[in-house]
């Protein structure tokens, strides 16, 4: 225990990595590619369909710095549609909205999971859905994550497309079988008589005091399961558009929805949009540093930016989004650019995000960094219930705006 609050109490986790190596590894068959990368572009599916993406780039800016930053709005126009016509919706609102959509349009499309039915699901992402499609359609589940999810990946080798959720996403690690063995492998084994259009989605990340057994982040244990794609969305445009693009794809795809961005608000347009499940986003682009992020970090790592600017500080930020495969034809062109690379994850440091992410730059582009690769990363700790020592485990915009000092001097 003692050890456990000393790790606790340290500073958060700061390495350099440009010698780490690892081997690239193909991701799947049947990935989409795009045809632009800016502007407004389309990409084929899988399935052949052509699907139209509006790629929007963002240079918000966060409006204060604070120590814990959750999901602060930020106001750049470039990204915020609050001055363009649409509808204002919060985070959960726009994943329900997608699936609404992706239901209606589509007949086998259907969800599953543990009060999805009636209840709403409990973050309320499915709202309505019973009432509109059906019990059917919308299946309430025992409590037995392995048996639901087993369920959802058999309805989808027979033509189904399953949208399974997980109260939580610490409870899939009792799906871990039916996930690793049957969803990521089972279009291969099959020799490719089967595919696999299974979405499985929840929220997980460090919330407010939830203890350490539902402050999981699973991003690292999904990471090397061939055949699957992940993607974690951090605004409500970007979460409307990737459930659509994921309910879409042939692939299996894990959704990663962070517990404290779901009251996020932001006006998202009337029409209909569909986002690259493979690119990443431009948050804010810069000269000096490339930041890169995702999920609730983006947040912390804006509030540092309003700080950084004001210290004479240009950062390049990337929502990096593709949690796997990474978008690194962006990522690649920003650390041409910029040639220093900063990771911020609220991942575990062993064997996270970060570390595959520093190991695909360090190997494709080491060539063009002035600097070594820095990480911050979530302390590899269980997460505490008491919200100081929580704090403590996880990147503080105040250590943001070190590292780039640092980086850039």
């Amino acid at each position: 225990m003692a050890g456990i609050v000393q790790g606790i109490g340290a500073v958060t986790s700061v390495y350099s990595a440009n010698s780490f190596h690892s081997k690239k590894s193909p991701i799947f068959t049947g990935r989409s590619f795009s045809e632009e990368r800016k502007g407004r572009s389309s990409f084929v599916a899988s399935s052949g369909q052509k699907i139209s993406c509006d790629l929007r780039s963002n240079g918000k800016r966060a409006q204060q710095l604070i120590t814990n930053a959750v999901a602060a709005k930020q106001d750049n126009a470039a990204s915020s549609t609050s001055s363009k016509p649409g509808h204002e919706l919060l985070l959960f609102e726009a994943l329900c909205e997608g699936l609404d959509e992706e239901m209606a349009r589509d007949p086998s499309v259907c969800v599953m999971g543990e009060d999805v039915g009636h209840y709403g699901g409990s973050y309320k992402v499915t709202k309505g859905m019973a009432e509109k499609y059906g019990d059917l359609r919308v299946l309430d589940t025992p409590i037995a994550e392995n048996g639901f999810t087993g369920l959802g990946i058999g309805a989808a080798m027979t033509g189904l497309r399953p949208v399974i959720e997980g109260m939580n996403m610490g409870f899939l690690l009792l799906a871990f079988n039916q996930i690793s063995n049957n969803c990521g492998m089972l279009h291969y084994t099959s020799g490719g008589q089967f595919k696999i259009p299974v979405v499985i989605r929840g929220p997980g990340g460090v919330g407010r005091q939830l203890g350490a057994e539902h402050s999981q982040r699973l991003e690292s244990y999904f990471q090397s399961i061939p055949g699957i794609q992940m993607v974690a969305c951090s605004t409500p445009y970007n979460a409307k558009g990737l459930m659509k693009a994921a309910i879409r794809s042939d692939n299996p795809v894990i959704l990663f929805e962070h517990v404290l961005l779901y009251n996020l608000k932001e006006r998202i347009p009337d029409e209909e949009y569909v986002l690259n499940l493979e690119e990443a986003e431009m948050v804010r682009p810069g000269e000096h540093v490339t930041i890169l992020t995702y999920s609730r970090m983006r947040y912390h790592v804006m509030q540092a930016v309003k700080v950084l600017v004001n210290k004479g500080y240009d950062p390049e930020v990337i929502d990096i989004r593709s949690l796997k495969p990474f978008d690194l034809y962006t990522i690649g062109n920003s650390v041409k650019k910029t040639h220093r690379v900063i990771i911020v994850e609220e991942c575990m440091r062993t064997g996270g995000i970060g570390a595959s992410l520093t190991a695909a730059i360090t190997e494709n582009f080491n060539d063009y960094l002035d600097a070594p690769i820095v990480c911050l990363s979530s302390q590899d700790v269980p997460t505490p219930y008491a919200g100081v020592l929580e704090n403590f485990t996880i990147v503080q915009p105040a250590q943001i705006v070190t590292a780039v000092e640092q980086i850039c001097q």
